[in-house]
């Protein structure tokens, strides 16, 4: 059972403007969440308003994500440095 990412339009964005370096890493860290049978296992439940999103360390960077199990996708929605990911709404 093989996961598909999928990123936002916003979160496209704020990955193609990070280093080389952390887009390797995150790269690497989503093809073993592809892999995974539960992605759910890598990351942590978001809480308050945003308790239907999940949250990815990867590095200093974190990874907001939304998990649809019916169609096997995982949603990138924010890709941030830990300093700024939860200063807005996503």
């Amino acid at each position: 059972m093989a996961w598909t990412i999928d990123f936002d339009k916003k979160a496209k964005k704020e990955f193609a403007s990070l280093e080389k370096s952390a887009q390797n890493q995150i790269d690497k860290f989503l093809l073993k969440l592809m892999k995974s049978v539960n992605p759910r296992q890598f990351g942590e439940a978001l809480k308050g308003n945003m308790q239907s999103f999940w949250r990815y360390r990867v590095g200093d960077y974190r990874l907001i994500c939304s998990i649809h199990d019916k169609v096997l996708i995982v949603v990138v929605l924010r890709v941030k440095h830990r300093k700024e990911v939860y200063k807005k709404n996503i």
